[in-house]
């Protein structure tokens, strides 16, 4: 595992959370795909940003922290070989390939490649 890529928030009035974040918080936007329900905000320096997820498009939204990993693939077939069971299988995404997991607390964890 390399580092944290993104930290997901939904966001029941996305309207109301975007400018929560822009206004109130201050943080530049990293991102704008409102048109499908997400937004970006970087955080200082740091490469991870939180999204927002508006849940009027993604009604299943829940906080979710994504890792960066070499390969999602692999990942995904070393954990299910160790008996994880996943949301779904590894998904493709514009920046590579995702997959997630619930922790036996159920928080949900995801984890990310850049392989196109």
């Amino acid at each position: 595992m390399k580092h944290f890529d993104n930290f997901f928030y939904p966001a029941n009035d996305f309207e109301a959370s975007k400018r929560f974040y822009a206004d109130v918080l201050g943080l530049p936007v990293k991102f704008d795909f409102s048109q499908f329900g997400m937004i970006a905000f970087k955080v200082g320096d740091d490469e991870p940003a939180i999204i927002l997820k508006d849940k009027t498009k993604f009604a299943a939204a829940q906080p979710c922290v994504w890792i960066e990993v070499e390969n999602v693939k692999t990942l995904y077939d070393e954990l299910k070989s160790k008996g994880v069971n996943f949301l779904s299988e590894p998904f493709q995404i514009k920046t590579g390939w995702s997959v997630e997991l619930k922790d036996p607390s159920g928080n949900i964890l995801g984890f990310t490649d850049y392989n196109q």
